[in-house]
């Protein structure tokens, strides 16, 4: 694997800072491979490759963006299942940029952060045996957005009218983060008190073709989202793309 560009240390955390990289989740997944301890922090200024949610790309220029993905091992802590790391690493990193760009931030299920209806980050787990990788990419100081974007994405920078430091975010981000995995139980209540979603009528779109419309009236204690149709009946949803309606 590359060496990195220069490393640090914050508390628990073993950040590795690389110029260029395919995709953060990767090269930490790859570490993880390796035998990487808990704690390793994989940054990037650039990535070629990045991935999101259901295979799709994550694309940033290079210094626009927080790149980032954290290695935790499982036995390293209780609550470490996949969705509880995701709310604890959404609830962090929205934290991190209140304080930082002072800007308020809000959730969308399952993954995202948002600003009002506009997208900032998103969040991706992935396990390598008793490893999880979970990344975030969070756009920080953009110029502008391309064409395709420019109604749906939004900024740190856009947002609070000033450069933003992506350093300071990060540490912000492994210093809430760290408090957000140990909170236990009490992790989902900041999460659903940050869930925009709730309370919202939604279209909830699978894979498979078998579309739902209701309004989302819960998170469940694993991380799904309870729609209710307008029948009445609730439908648990594990993995889908949820477009807000009203």
């Amino acid at each position: 694997m590359s060496a990195p560009a220069r490393t640090s240390a914050r508390g628990p955390w073993r950040v590795e800072w690389f110029a260029r990289l395919d995709s953060t989740n990767r090269h930490a997944l790859d570490a993880a491979r390796a035998g990487a301890a808990d704690g390793l922090v994989v940054v990037a200024d650039e990535q070629t490759a990045g991935r999101g949610r259901l295979g799709r790309t994550w694309e940033s220029p290079p210094g626009s963006s927080l790149l980032v993905s954290v290695v935790l091992r499982r036995a390293g802590g209780a609550g470490r299942d996949a969705a509880r790391v995701v709310m604890a690493a959404g609830v962090a990193l929205a934290q991190a940029v209140e304080q930082v760009a002072g800007v308020d931030v809000g959730l969308k299920w399952p993954n995202d952060l948002q600003v009002g209806e506009r997208k900032l980050a998103g969040l991706l787990a992935e396990a390598e045996g008793d490893a999880l990788v979970v990344g975030a990419g969070c756009n920080v100081n953009w110029e502008a957005f391309p064409e395709a974007l420019t109604a749906t994405a939004t900024a740190c920078n856009l947002e609070a009218g000033h450069v933003v430091d992506r350093d300071a975010l990060l540490d912000a981000f492994l210093d809430r983060f760290s408090d957000a995995l140990a909170a236990g139980d009490a992790v989902l209540d900041d999460y659903r008190a940050r869930l925009a979603t709730l309370g919202r009528v939604v279209r909830v779109e699978h894979v498979r073709g078998d579309d739902l419309v209701g309004t989302a009236v819960g998170i469940t204690d694993d991380g799904a989202l309870v729609v209710r149709d307008d029948g009445g009946t609730d439908h648990t949803v594990v993995a889908a793309d949820v477009h807000h309606l009203r």
